[in-house]
């Protein structure tokens, strides 16, 4: 017998306007799945079980006066890294451990008016800076449900698993790395990286506004759902910007003529050679797209990441954690902050301005050849990591002078796509043959998120996802 979670997101929507199910019904369900199983999982920092039996009890009382909103009733998520009012919201690090937002973030704020029951907070990185989620605010490491000895990735870890596991339908999320889209390769799920300004970063914009927030769902459909309510820019967004329709009418409507696609697979590091079960994934991947009329070209990668790239890497992502580091919490609370954070604060010490400048400038002529090799085709398809999800413990093996190094290694397909800001999905793409998830990682141009998600629909359609599930699942 079917149970409430094995219902989409989508499906849950349309049940809870049918009165098929009642908004409470459906968070008591999830909120006793969370209860039994979340805690090993590292999934949950903070649980509000009261608050969200409140909130879908207004849902009900909403739906049955014929009204609501897209997700009014839906069970949801959110990630740790981001402020919401009266929940406790620790950023992932013990700093700011008892810290209650008064008010909430621009995008969680969307969520909320869009009528979703906020069920906890998903576990996060510290600050959101590493690919991983260790146990520092969480009794457990956020690992994924397919082998619990192994992480979901980070910074969004908490929020996959959580989805991967069946506690909640989909999840927010934020990527400034590949923060959304190695989880979602770890976890078998959808992870969407939208394109620079369609999801406010409201209060924080910037001129290089690097980071975004999307969701990670189950199927393309869930993840058109949620995108949906978020993608509403703030007024005084820097690259803000509205797509002509929603995302979940555009999967309505088929891609009205063969894209061209390039392909490659190399990680762009001269020490690293991409998994060969990764890489078979990928070549299914482009399998798929071309038996659905697509051209997929194989070429080589546009950009690699040579010595002084990779420096100005390092460069930029030690001073941006460490700023963020000396912002988010008082200097008497610096202590707390875990070896890693407290030796990338460390090393910042040392940077001059030039440095950060200089490190700026070799990273966007390193995007921009990325962006040059957009010129005659509509998209890219390329691996989400280099190599399966890694036991937990992997990246601090070596110790914390190592750990960037080892974090590149690993995910050095992501990073570019957010200094170019173009939109970019995960996708399942099969399991290693030790029962690993693998993922594709598909790249459109800059505001073709409607197009990507139609493309990413397609290889959707061919690829057995949805019934594949770890074994808590059935728990």
């Amino acid at each position: 017998m079917s149970a409430l979670h094995d219902l989409s997101a989508t499906e849950q929507r349309d049940a809870l306007h049918r009165r098929e199910v009642s908004a409470r019904e459906l968070t008591a369900h999830y909120l006793d799945r969370i209860d039994r199983l979340a805690g090993p999982l590292g999934a949950f920092v903070t649980v509000v079980p009261d608050q969200a039996l409140a909130e879908a009890d207004r849902a009900d009382a909403v739906l049955a006066a014929g009204d609501g909103a897209a997700l009014t009733g839906v069970p949801l998520a959110i990630k740790d890294l981001h402020a919401t009012a009266g929940i406790r919201t620790t950023a992932g690090t013990t700093a700011l451990a008892e810290f209650v937002p008064p008010r909430d973030a621009w995008t969680v704020g969307l969520l909320r008016q869009s009528g979703a029951v906020v069920v906890g907070k998903s576990s996060t990185a510290e600050l959101g800076a590493t690919c991983y989620v260790d146990a520092v605010v969480t009794e457990h490491a956020a690992v994924t449900p397919f082998d619990p000895t192994r992480y979901s990735s980070g910074s969004s870890g908490g929020a996959a698993t959580a989805v991967a596991a069946g506690l909640v339908p989909f999840a927010h999320g934020s990527d400034s790395a590949g923060s959304i889209r190695t989880p979602a390769a770890t976890c078998n799920l959808v992870g969407v990286k939208p394109s620079r300004g369609l999801v406010s970063i409201a209060p924080a914009s910037t001129f290089l506004a690097m980071g975004t927030e999307g969701p990670l769902a189950r199927t393309v459909a869930d993840a058109a759902l949620l995108l949906d309510a978020m993608a509403q820019p703030w007024a005084g967004d820097l690259y803000g910007w509205r797509p002509e329709q929603s995302f979940t009418a555009a999967l309505e409507q088929e891609i009205d003529r063969p894209m061209t696609i390039a392909m490659w697979t190399d990680a762009g590091l001269d020490s690293v050679k991409t998994d060969p079960g990764i890489t078979a994934g990928v070549q299914a991947t482009a399998d798929g797209l071309r038996a659905a009329g697509h051209e997929v070209r194989e070429m080589a990668i546009p950009a690699r990441l040579d010595g002084d790239v990779v420096e100005a890497l390092r460069t930029w992502f030690t001073y941006a954690a460490a700023m963020s580091a000396a912002a988010m919490a008082p200097p008497e609370r610096y202590g707390l902050y875990t070896p890693l954070t407290q030796y990338l604060m460390g090393q910042a010490q040392a940077f001059s301005a030039s440095d950060i400048l200089l490190a700026q400038s070799r990273l966007a002529g390193y995007a921009s050849a990325f962006l040059a090799a957009f010129e005659g085709v509509d998209a890219a398809l390329t691996p989400v990591t280099t190599a399966p999800p890694v036991p937990v413990g992997h990246f601090l093996a070596g110790g914390v002078d190592t750990a960037l190094d080892a974090m590149l290694d690993w995910s050095s397909p992501t990073p570019w796509v957010n200094f170019t800001g173009q939109p970019a999905i995960a996708l399942p793409a099969g399991f290693t043959a030790d029962g690993l998830p693998r993922a594709a990682q598909l790249v459109g141009r800059p505001r073709a998120d409607a197009q990507l998600l139609q493309l990413a629909r397609q290889v959707e359609q061919a690829t057995p996802w949805r019934g594949i599930h770890p074994a808590v699942w059935e728990e």
